[in-house]
């Protein structure tokens, strides 16, 4: 068993700001084995399928889930380092957590909510509520202050667990999936507002969500878990350019195909060929084609043809997700889709505008 510090251990050598962690974790056939660097001041959010580890190297972070392996260090503290049986408990530790459920205790009012962290801490009363004021202030949320949980919306419970997290003064900041209770339209709301107030927050954010427009929104980079290991880590506007795996593209909304250039040729897995565009290197690729760079014809008359399989309606537009080899997304206008007898399990064909795709060496794509 490994000993539990009562205290937080410093680092060996210079503090190192912000968090490094390495993170191995093990529960029955799933290992978890990541590494995050965070940044003070810096949003991170963690993305990936269901059972890609995202919460696991949460729970890690918080010291809900003991690590097998790795280390795991804030602001030049060591948290957890099985190797110098170092293991500090989560209510030592300088993090808060917003959890999806918010967990506000529904018999205090907003202020004693915030309070509570502090009085764990041992401030006074006095003390505690005047620190929790000060973060509803800067929060915009004093005016909610004598309400009790059941008494607020979605939007201003999220809030308030945010404020809450930040009373205890964190050295970290970890948000679980932050707008999972909250309908569509709060969602739109409440984005915004939490994107600025985490701005204000000087320390490491990190944030697990599902959702790709929540991680642009708030993220100053993504880094994408998939089955326990990192698959892809860097700015959002690299990432969404050239994603590393077939998931990372349907979660930027394009298609990833892996082929080759051979001469003027670009050979698609599946077979389908296309002129190669002029900046495409030689050898193994992979190619990513945005909606705007695809249209659907009539059968035989495209680059390949396909099934319709899902239609998803979105604005003015239905994206059109074609079953082939390889499979395409279409952005078409709600208009054409009758004309087009664009349903489930149609013949299409599709064309390609290969000036509009992004093509890349199959080895040169960023990730840790």
């Amino acid at each position: 068993m490994r000993r539990r510090a009562a205290a937080p251990a410093r680092a060996l050598g210079a503090p190192v700001s912000g968090l490094r962690a390495h993170a191995v974790v093990r529960r029955g056939a799933f290992a978890l084995d990541a590494r995050l660097d965070v940044a003070p001041g810096e949003v991170v959010a963690l993305l990936g399928p269901n059972g890609a580890g995202k919460t696991t190297l949460l729970r890690a972070l918080a010291g809900l889930e003991p690590l097998a392996g790795g280390r795991l260090e804030l602001a030049g503290t060591v948290l957890d380092d099985p190797a110098r049986r170092v293991l500090v408990p989560p209510e030592a530790r300088r993090v808060g957590v917003v959890f999806q459920d918010h967990r506000l205790f529904p018999h205090l009012d907003v202020l004693a909510n915030c309070a509570f962290p502090l009085r764990v801490r041992g401030a006074s009363r006095r003390a505690a509520r005047a620190a929790a004021g000060a973060h509803l202030d800067r929060l915009g949320l004093r005016d909610l202050a004598a309400r009790r949980p059941h008494q607020l919306s979605g939007g201003q419970a999220q809030r308030v667990a945010l404020a809450r997290a930040l009373a205890a003064e964190p050295a970290l900041l970890l948000l679980d999936e932050p707008f999972a209770a909250l309908d569509a339209g709060a969602r739109r709301a409440v984005r915004t507002g939490l994107r600025a107030d985490l701005a204000r927050f000087p320390g490491p954010v990190v944030v697990v969500t599902h959702d790709p427009v929540e991680a642009l929104v708030l993220a100053d980079r993504l880094v994408v878990l998939e089955g326990g290991r990192v698959v892809q880590d860097g700015p959002p506007a690299e990432v969404a350019r050239r994603p590393a795996t077939a998931y990372v593209a349907g979660l930027v909304g394009l298609a990833l195909w892996p082929g080759r250039r051979d001469g003027g040729s670009l050979r698609l897995a599946g077979g389908a060929v296309l002129p190669a565009p002029a900046r495409a290197p030689a050898g193994p690729v992979l190619v990513a084609a945005p909606p705007a760079a695809l249209r659907l014809v009539a059968p035989g008359t495209g680059a390949w043809d396909g099934e319709v399989g899902v239609l998803e309606p979105y604005g003015s537009l239905v994206r059109v997700h074609v079953d082939g080899a390889p499979p395409a997304l279409v952005d078409v206008p709600v208009a054409a889709v009758p004309g087009l007898g664009l349903v489930p399990g149609a013949r299409v064909g599709v064309a390609v505008d290969v000036g509009g795709l992004e093509v890349w060496s199959a080895g040169a794509v960023p990730t840790t």
